[in-house]
């Protein structure tokens, strides 16, 4: 505007009619811009006069709920400030997972480095996806971005194929295929096993897609020194100490799959013979006995070796190897030797008991794996129905042919206990043998089995305490002796166990069941067989029964204390 605008004066509407006229002063003065940008109605109220507040009367009254003068309400609460639906509690510490106990009072869970890589992976597992603790920086990234999420993936099934062939327990292999996966930075994993099938399934946040892979198992094969060498690879791969790179696991990998095994064809047909020669020495037998025993069970293993390289599926072949063991003893029997033919067909079944199968089976289920664990029993109700079928055959055609075999004869009566506890470390060898056993723990499980057995005829024998029980006491000291040396060399607990319960199989039973129905006395037939299934019930809940003691009241190196162990081992409850 121009200086003639700016004198020119203002129109009569440019002015308030409650503006106070000239040489009268407010309380706060303002600028002649101020006011005119101030006054905006005619209505406005002067200054000094308040406006009285209009009277309501109960027929303006609009609303029963209205609150009465003189009352003030409360104060409403502060709004909470807007965040993000996946932002972390307060409470929440990401290496140090929040305690949810509940009023009950489950033990709160210790994952602490002195704890072995299978018992902190068992608890993880257990645990819900967001209370997991995340893992440390990975110290084998190949670079600044790490491996790619299928190649770990990949890497963790085939080591989890491994495990699951050689006979490892679901539990065991769950543990170490999230071992895997954690070592190399995935924390959203949830591997799964079955009897035939492993799966695992990453999400890298709530917002993305999951990422699973699955591999078949259709081989397995029993090389417990190849089981040993895949634990101390998941051992190296889960220590933060050890820098592994992916390129360096897959080698090491391919090693384990390349390794011959450790003793060769004819080392494994001896070995068998000596297993049954040693059984046949555990239940009474004399020399006669054992090599008699020894060749029946060396010419089943041929056989059962011709079958699989035809391609006969294990059924028929159990059936084929369980054959010659009594067809000798029927001989033996019609050529009126004076030997113990019972002895001999005895001997021959302990080498085809299925007791490693029958402990992973019992095991899975014990610890809720129950598809794999039924399969796995379904399994071992084959092949011991294999093994009934081929040896009732043959004492059918030997009882036909006039062969005098007793079902009431006394095996094992416990008179001479020096030769049966040499027969019984003399069994465990052969069967560590069989299981293709590292040879450093050939002779520590050979000396469980002894062991094994000092128990077992101590309370069967000299105290007369039942088979069931004297069996579960000696199989839940072998499981704790076993679980002892896997924790201590961080390997798998079977190498030290399944051997060592060699002496404890039903043989005798079994083979006085089958005589008994091969003679009409089915009655009798069934009471022994229900006798055997007890007994082997009671070796493998012994076994998992003794490992689970060892886990709850045995101190670890390092500090690691039982209240610790208790927690991740358990952290489920109902």
């Amino acid at each position: 505007m121009t200086e003639a605008e700016d004198r020119k004066p203002q129109s009569d509407e440019a002015r308030s009619a409650f503006r106070p006229p000239g040489g009268v002063t407010t309380s706060a003065p303002t600028t002649h811009a101020e006011s005119e940008s101030s006054v905006t109605s005619e209505f406005e109220i002067p200054a000094g006069l308040a406006a009285r507040r209009p009277v309501v009367s109960e027929a303006e009254t609009t609303s029963e709920f209205a609150l009465p003068e003189g009352y003030e309400a409360p104060p409403a609460p502060a709004a909470e400030t807007e965040g993000s639906a996946f932002t972390a509690p307060s409470t929440y510490n990401a290496w140090t997972p929040a305690a949810f106990t509940p009023a009950s009072g489950f033990p709160v869970v210790s994952l602490t480095k002195d704890v072995p890589w299978q018992d902190r992976m068992r608890a993880m597992l257990r645990m819900p996806v967001a209370e997991r603790p995340a893992p440390e920086t990975p110290q084998r990234q190949d670079d600044e971005t790490g491996p790619a999420v299928p190649r770990v993936l990949d890497l963790t099934l085939r080591i989890g194929e491994l495990l699951l062939a050689g006979g490892e327990g679901a539990e065991d292999v769950e543990a170490a295929m999230f071992a895997v996966c954690r070592s190399y930075g995935l924390d959203r994993c949830e591997p799964n096993v079955t009897f035939t099938l492993l799966s695992i399934s990453h999400q890298p946040s709530l917002v993305e897609d999951p990422v699973t892979a699955s591999r078949t198992v259709r081989r397995r094969g029993t090389d417990y020194t190849r089981l040993a060498a895949v634990f101390h690879l998941v051992d190296d791969l889960s220590d933060p100490e050890t820098s592994l790179s992916m390129e360096e696991a897959y080698r090491r990998l391919a090693e384990i799959r390349r390794n011959r095994h450790p003793y060769p064809g004819w080392v494994l047909t001896t070995a068998s013979g000596l297993l049954a020669g040693a059984a046949s020495l555990l239940v009474g037998g004399d020399v006669v006995v054992f090599f008699a025993a020894m060749v029946g069970a060396m010419l089943g293993d041929r056989l059962a070796w011709l079958c699989a390289g035809r391609g006969l599926p294990e059924f028929y072949q159990f059936a084929v190897a369980a054959m010659p063991p009594a067809a000798i003893g029927i001989a033996l029997t019609l050529t009126h030797v004076e030997v113990a033919a019972s002895a001999v067909i005895t001997g021959g079944l302990f080498a085809l008991l299925p007791g490693r199968a029958l402990v992973a089976g019992v095991q899975d289920g014990l610890t809720g794996f129950y598809i794999t664990a039924s399969a796995r029993l379904l399994e071992v109700m084959y092949f011991f129905v294999s093994i009934v079928a081929g040896v009732l055959l043959v004492l059918y055609f030997g009882v036909q042919l006039g062969a005098e075999l007793n079902p009431d004869a006394a095996l094992g009566t416990g008179d001479q206990p020096v030769v049966q506890i040499f027969a019984s470390m003399l069994l465990s060898l052969a069967f560590a043998v069989l299981l293709q056993q590292e040879r450093h723990t050939v002779w520590a499980v050979t000396v469980n089995g002894g062991i094994a057995w000092c128990v077992f005829g101590a309370m069967h024998y000299a105290g007369n305490i039942s088979p069931v029980a004297s069996t579960a006491a000696a199989a839940g000291l072998v499981g704790l002796f076993g679980q002892l040396m896997s924790r201590y060399r961080f390997v798998s607990a079977l190498p030290y166990t399944t051997a060592a319960i060699g002496p404890l199989l039903p043989g005798s039973a079994t083979y006085f069941g089958l005589l008994a129905i091969a003679q009409s006395e089915v009655d009798k037939g069934l009471v022994s067989l229900s006798t055997a299934v007890a007994l082997a019930m009671a070796i493998a809940i012994g076994v998992n029964l003794g490992g689970e003691i060892s886990r709850l009241f045995l101190r670890m190196p390092g500090g690691a204390n039982a209240a610790g162990r208790r927690a991740a081992k358990r952290t489920r409850g109902f």
